[in-house]
This record gives structure tokens, C-alpha cells and sequence, in this order.
């Protein structure tokens, strides 16, 4: 994206500190002010010095004194302001940026998910983001400064010497025509090294998330190959970048040279012409250095600017990403719900090009049935339990909750009315009171207690070194399998919801959990419609009906011991020890 695009795009959120931002700049002018009178005053000093030194009396040097120590007073003053208040509007505008953007991550769907990196995700919300302040401070700041010092400077030095003022002027367009060609490549280079941040921190999750397998493999020495990798590729944008920064710098340095030979030059030369006298000639010397250390700092600036549009650009990318899953424009409330849930021709794949999981499939559950569906890997069981809180959306067909579309009714009130105990428990890095209270945010001590109870997850929690203030560690690695799995019984329970999903809830326990964890499921399932997937046959005999399923669809159906009279498909799959492959 061109860079206007992109300031286009970031300036709403300065609009909402305007105020700042024009006092900001207000006082960047009185800075300025301040700095460009100094020259007129020594000017003025030595030339009085030089061709009316009876003018030159105590009264002018204090005058001229005092002059000074009042500009240098609204110097320091506006310069605090600047440094205090403007990086703090910096850090709020990078403070609303993230929360926007992760705002926006939490509307995407599970496909985006699917396809997008965690660690490129981190990137994008911290790396990304952490130049955003200078940038947001010093861009309109340090423009602002350097435009008023060239348009001051020109007037003062046209007036002093026309002819030298534009041989010197001359040389500042030539000057960012010959280094913009540098710009560019430190532009790019500096894209490169943000995506190749967000390739690392991936790199390294992946590693770190999985050091158990790596020691138990005795691997360190492959995944320390495999980071050496990824941080050279690093290290070499990162000399890209620094070669292009060389380059841009030593340009504006060779036109400073050439800058300061021309004053040296014309200056001696007008000067023998007695077309400029020693104190016209010093103040030249101090608004040209003025000049070329205003064309320094924006240089100095150019690298934080690059890093602040890169992250623009790329947060950006991530906010024009659309999720596929939204409410539509007449979404209603799905309020009292019963639980009836209806699959009406039914086409479902996950990507374009891709086999379809589901062909022309029905489905009929009554409010209150506890359903079981089981089969092989690939059947399309965990796409069912997908489907109903629309984590996906089919591609034909309809997927009804209470004889209403579940496109037709608003996501929040849909998922609020499904409870779901998956096989992987994810717990938040907290107390267990902390996990449990997810279910239900303003669920009091007792409503938590409660459901504890109700999952069979009370009495181990109680046992724990601060029971349930105890801290269960990052995705809950103090606590066992079946101990997490109870939590988040104890969660779902907590939600009270008309419609209960239990994916795959035991089929990673041994065999003491699965016993302890079915007790509480059945608990939980009273009085709910219950969708179950298992892989052990033994843990739905009890379920209203069993849906065999294998990619052709649903094969057989009806209860366990119909089932089983029947010498079937499941009979096989029960007599040959009940445990299907996943």
C-alpha cells in the first residue's frame, strides 16, 4: 500500500486526540520559533559589533539576554509538553489500535484460525504495533518542524542572499530524488523482517509448546538447527535493511558536503564582493546548520517512519480480513430454546476443491434426546458438532436450532444457549475458581461451588494446596487430564445450557478418569439435548439413539441393543472391543 493510503487509514485514530495533537504541534512551532530567532539576535549583535560599536552598550547585550532567556523558557516548556503529553497520545493510539485489532481477531472464524500461525497472530498484535507510538508522536511532529524550519529559513536567507539561498535549496530535491531509491528497499526490507518476526515467534511456540516430545526424542539438537535457520534468514533482512539505511544516510550526508561548499564558496566570494557582511554571513552559517540538522533528524526519523508504516500496513491486512461467519442483517435472538436441533440437506466441506464431509445429510434430534454418533475418522462426526453453534457455515442445506436457521438468529445468543466438553480442554492460565466462573462471568462463590459439586470436581478442587484459589498453571499443566476435564464439566454446568456437545470428552483419560468424568456427563447431559461423540462404544449404550456413521453417511441408527440385534456394522465394531479408530 502506497503510504497516503495508509496514513488515510490511521487517521481516524488521531482525530480522536485532535486536541493533543494540535496543541502538539502548537508548541513544536514555539520550539521552532524559539530556535530560529537565535540567529537574529547574534546577527544582530555582531554587526552592531562591527559597523556601530557605539550602539553597543550593556542596555542592548541585556535586552538581547533577556530576549533570549524568554525564548528559552517557552523552549523548555513547550519541549516538555511535547516529550510528555505527545508520546502519551502516541501510546493511546497504539493502546486503540491493539484493541481494535484484537477486538477484530475475536470476530474471525475458525477457518482463519485454521490457516494463520498463532505466532504470526502475536506478531502482528505486539511486534507490529510497539512502533506505532513513535510514530504516531514524532510523523506529524518532526514534518511539521522540518516544513516550518525550510519556510522560515528560506525568507531569512532569501533576504540575506537570493542567489545563495537557491544554489543551497536546489540541492534538497535533488538530495530526496537520489535517496529514495534507498527508501524504498528499507521500506521493503523492513515488511520482510516484520513477517519473518511472525515466522520466528511461530518457530519458537511450536518448539516450546511441544519441548516434552523434543526431550523425550532427544531432539534439541534438530530443533536448535531448525531456529539457526529461521534466525539467519532473520539476521540477513535485518543487513538488507541496515545496507539500504548506509546507503540513504551516506546520500544526505554527500549533499550535506555539497551544501556546506557552497556556503564556503559563495560565502567567501560575496563576502569579498561586500555583498554579504560577517554577521549576515553567521547568521547564514547557523540557519543552513539549523537546516541541515532538521534534514538529519527527518533522516534519523526515516527508519522509525518505515517501522511505523510497515506495522500500519500490516495491522491493516489483518483488519481488512473479513470473517466468513457473521450475524446477517435480520439476525434475530434465539430466545427459549427447546432444543431441537435439524440438519436439512446438508453440504459441508472445509475448503474450496476439497471432498465434501457431508452429501444431502439429515438429521432429527428432539429436545431432550441424548443422540451418540460414532464411526471412523473422517465420517463427518466432529463437523455435525461444528455446524450447530456455527463454527463453520454449510455450503447447501440448513442447519436448524428451534425450526430457526442458525443463520438467521445472532451468533452471541445461539453459542450462549450450547454447551460444549471437548476432548482437548483448554484451561485459562488463573485459579480454578477463575476457569470454572468462564461458564458464567458474574456467577457468584456459591453458583461455582454449585456446579463444582454437580461435575464431581468439588472434592478433588478442596484437596488442592489453596483449593479453589489454587493457580493451575498455563493451559492447566498442574492438574491432570481428568481433573481439567472436570473443570470444564464444572464450567458447562455453570452455563446451564439448553444443548450440551460432548466431543470426544473421555477418549483421552485412562480408564479410573473415563469412570469418574462419565459420572459427572451424565449428570450433565439430565434434562439437555446431548450430541455425544466417542471412539468407546461402552461409554453410549445408555444414549436414546446411536448414529453410525462412515463417509457414506449414516449406515445405521437406533439404540444400543437394537443395534446390536441388527449383527451389523456396530455389532462388528462392538465385538471386536468397542474402540473405533480416530
Amino acid at each position: 500500500m502506497k503510504n497516503i493510503d495508509l496514513i488515510k487509514r490511521v487517521s481516524p485514530y488521531f482525530k480522536k486526540y485532535k486536541g493533543i495533537l494540535f496543541l502538539d504541534l502548537f508548541c513544536a512551532g514555539l520550539t521552532t520559533a524559539s530556535e530560529m530567532i537565535l540567529p537574529l539576535i547574534l546577527r544582530h549583535l555582531t554587526n552592531t559589533g562591527m559597523y556601530n560599536f557605539s550602539e553597543l552598550t550593556l542596555n542592548l547585550v541585556l535586552r538581547l539576554a533577556t530576549l533570549f532567556v524568554i525564548l528559552k523558557i517557552i523552549d523548555l516548556v513547550a519541549g516538555y509538553y511535547m516529550t510528555s503529553i505527545g508520546h502519551i497520545m502516541g501510546a493511546k493510539i497504539e493502546t486503540d489500535m491493539r484493541s481494535d485489532l484484537y477486538a477484530h481477531l475475536q470476530t474471525m472464524s475458525d477457518s482463519f484460525y485454521n490457516e494463520t500461525k498463532i505466532g504470526i497472530i502475536m506478531s502482528r498484535i505486539t511486534n507490529d504495533l510497539f512502533d506505532i507510538t513513535e510514530f504516531a508522536h514524532h510523523c506529524p511532529e518532526e514534518y511539521f518542524i522540518g516544513a516550518l524550519k525550510i519556510v522560515i529559513s528560506f525568507i531569512i536567507l532569501a533576504r540575506i542572499n537570493l542567489l545563495m539561498t537557491i544554489l543551497i535549496f536546489l540541492m534538497i530535491p535533488i538530495m530526496v530524488i537520489s535517496a529514495s531509491k534507498y527508501n524504498r528497499k528499507m521500506r521493503q526490507a523492513q515488511k520482510d523482517q516484520r513477517i519473518h518476526v511472525g515466522h520466528l515467534n511461530s518457530s519458537i511456540e511450536d518448539s516450546l509448546l511441544g519441548i516434552r516430545v523434543v526431550k523425550s526424542f532427544a531432539n534439541e539438537d534438530i530443533e536448535n538447527e531448525k531456529f539457526e535457520v529461521e534466525n539467519n534468514q532473520y539476521l540477513g533482512i535485518k543487513k538488507r535493511f541496515y545496507k539500504s539505511m548506509a546507503g540513504f544516510n551516506t546520500i544526505t550526508k554527500l549533499f550535506d558536503g555539497v551544501m556546506y561548499l557552497i556556503l564556503i564558496v559563495a560565502g567567501g566570494i560575496f563576502m569579498m564582493q561586500g555583498k554579504i557582511n560577517p554577521g549576515d554571513l553567521l547568521a547564514y552559517v547557523m540557519y543552513v546548520t539549523s537546516l541541515l540538522t532538521t534534514v538529519k533528524r527527518i533522516v534519523e526519523f526515516t527508519e522509525q517512519f518505515q517501522k511505523g508504516m510497515t506495522g500500519i500496513e500490516r495491522f491493516t491486512e489483518i483488519m481488512d480480513i473479513k470473517s466468513d461467519i457473521i450475524d446477517s442483517k435480520d439476525a434475530v435472538e434465539l430466545k427459549d430454546v427447546k432444543g431441537k436441533i435439524e440438519f436439512k440437506d446438508v453440504d459441508f466441506k472445509y475448503e474450496a476443491g476439497t471432498e465434501y464431509v457431508l452429501k444431502d445429510f439429515d438429521l432429527n434430534i428432539n429436545p431432550g434426546e441424548n443422540i451418540a454418533i460414532v464411526g471412523p475418522s473422517g465420517a463427518g462426526k466432529t463437523t455435525i458438532c461444528n455446524l450447530i453453534p456455527r463454527f463453520y457455515d454449510v455450503n447447501n442445506g440448513e442447519v436448524l436450532v428451534d425450526n430457526k436457521n442458525v443463520k438467521d438468529v445472532t451468533i452471541e445468543s445461539l453459542r450462549n444457549n450450547i454447551g460444549i466438553v471437548q476432548q482437548d480442554v483448554y484451561l485459562f492460565s488463573g485459579t480454578v475458581m477463575d476457569n470454572i466462573r468462564y461458564g458464567k462471568t458474574d456467577a457468584s462463590d456459591e453458583e461455582v461451588l454449585i456446579a463444582s459439586r454437580l461435575a464431581g470436581a468439588e472434592e478433588f478442587i478442596k484437596d488442592l494446596p489453596e483449593g479453589f484459589d489454587t493457580y493451575v498453571g498455563e493451559r492447566g499443566v498442574k492438574l491432570s487430564g481428568g481433573q481439567k476435564q472436570r473443570i470444564s464439566i464444572a464450567r458447562v454446568f455453570l452455563k446451564n445450557p439448553p444443548i450440551l456437545i460432548l466431543d470426544e470428552a473421555t477418549s483421552a483419560l485412562d480408564n479410573k478418569s473415563e469412570a469418574i468424568v462419565q459420572n459427572s456427563l451424565e449428570e450433565l447431559t439430565k434434562g439437555r439435548t446431548t450430541v455425544t461423540i466417542a471412539h468407546r462404544l461402552t461409554t453410549v449404550q445408555n444414549a436414546d439413539e446411536i448414529i453410525v456413521m462412515t463417509e457414506e453417511g449414516i449406515v445405521e441408527r437406533g439404540k444400543h441393543s437394537d443395534l446390536m440385534k441388527k449383527n451389523g456394522y456396530y455389532y462388528n465394531l462392538y465385538t471386536k472391543g468397542g474402540l473405533i479408530e480416530v
